[in-house]
């Protein structure tokens, strides 16, 4: 009897650790399959997010910028009157041998008082902002009003696509802007580009360039790159005077920017001209500044109405403070601008100002460099009076300037 219990019991016991250990085996695969789809469905997540496409919505938006600009986009070819040069023996005997060239010469042919006319060009780009023709471009290319040159505008649009002359309206040295008027005694209604507002662009963002890299055969070339940079100054020694022309304010970008892009459009993503293409860093690639379009847009209806642009002007020769200045001066600290000479006759001169006065404010801005009086002397028109501290010889002095009109020859 009580083996059969036993039995018995075994028998459950059995029966009990059966079903206990399909509940755990059940459990368990449970987790097992539950622990393989975790990661799955994660994986999968992932690799979603990091293929899913970038969202253009509109993957031609520079080519449809430049469809509409690069009609408005001009070749400019510039003809100035020949001047006399000296002939070189290569050109007057074609033999290449100058010591054979010079004596040849000198039978049949003075050297010294023997000159030959050499007619002299130059070329660029431009664009239209007025339907009439109104050309905006860098004085570089096309020179000044008055200089007698010749200035042909190639305009590449159905029906319009030929040469056509034009003339200078006005033009300023300093800030190497011209405006054109293209002859257009047919009344032909040009293309045009919109400007923008320079001040809004941001660092980083998309500019594309258009211009005649080159000369015409390679006429509306579009160039894209990025805006790099603003506030730049750059130096440049004028071809014209010898002399260097400080660029302040400029934009940077490494759109390509060559030989010919100069006056050309530098635009945003919207279509609108935020820049003219003005210089290339020579010793350097994808480096090219642009004048900011708003410089051009202050100057604009003056440049057309009068001719030119007037720049405010006292007529001092300055220099910025150093610690060794300022001491051998006996100065209280290398606040101001040191005055080294004042033009005679200048505004400068007629209110009393000297050699080394220190100039310590213009108005009630406090000046520090040469650029801070730029800067300051920007902001007022010819014939404003502003009043300016000076220090000299330890006193304070106030003194009143009506400002006048920078003469040509010291642009």
């Amino acid at each position: 009897m009580q083996n059969r219990k036993r039995i018995v019991s075994i028998l459950l016991l059995a029966g009990v650790l059966l079903v206990f250990s399909g509940v755990i085996a059940h459990l368990s695969s449970t987790t097992i399959l539950v622990a393989e789809e975790a990661p799955r469905e994660e994986i999968e997540h992932v690799a979603t997010t990091s293929a899913a496409p970038l969202i253009v919505d509109n993957p031609y938006v520079i080519a449809d910028i430049a469809e509409v600009a690069s009609p408005a986009t001009v070749f400019l070819s510039v003809e100035w009157p020949a001047v006399e040069q000296a002939p070189s023996s290569r050109s007057r005997t074609g033999t290449g041998d100058p010591f054979f060239d010079f004596f040849f010469d000198s039978w049949f042919n003075d050297p010294f008082t023997n000159r030959q006319p050499v007619q002299q060009r130059s070329a660029g780009s431009g664009f239209i902002i007025d339907e009439t023709g109104i050309i905006l471009t860098n004085q570089h290319v096309v020179g000044n009003k008055g200089d007698d040159q010749t200035i042909t505008v190639v305009v590449d649009v159905p029906g319009l696509d030929r040469e056509y002359q034009a003339e200078i309206v006005g033009s300023d040295f300093s800030l190497d802007l011209a405006v054109l008027r293209i002859i257009n005694e047919d009344n032909h209604v040009f293309p045009t580009v919109p400007l923008g507002d320079s001040d809004e662009s941001r660092i980083g963002e998309w500019a594309i360039a258009i211009g005649n890299p080159y000369g015409e055969a390679l006429h509306h070339t579009v160039t894209v790159g990025v805006l790099s940079a603003k506030g730049r100054e750059i130096t440049i020694m004028s071809q014209e005077t010898g002399k260097p022309n400080t660029y302040k304010n400029l934009m940077q970008t490494d759109a390509a920017i060559n030989s010919g892009n100069s006056g050309g459009p530098l635009l945003n993503m919207k279509g609108e001209v935020i820049g003219i293409n003005t210089a290339v860093h020579a010793g350097a690639q994808g480096i090219g500044f642009a004048i900011p379009i708003n410089v051009a847009k202050d100057v604009l209806d003056e440049m057309i109405a009068t001719g030119g642009v007037s720049q405010p002007w006292i007529g001092i020769y300055q220099q910025n403070l150093t610690e060794s200045i300022a001491s051998q001066l006996r100065l209280p600290d290398e606040k101001g601008v040191l005055i080294v000479d004042v033009v005679e006759n200048s505004p400068a001169s007629e209110a009393g100002l000297q050699a080394w006065d220190v100039l310590r404010r213009i108005g009630d801005r406090d000046v520090f460099s040469t650029s801070d009086v730029g800067e300051e002397m920007a902001k007022y028109t010819t014939g404003d009076e502003i009043m300016v501290t000076i220090m000299r010889q330890g006193e304070m002095l106030l003194i009143p300037i009506t400002l006048g009109d920078k003469p040509a020859h010291l642009r």
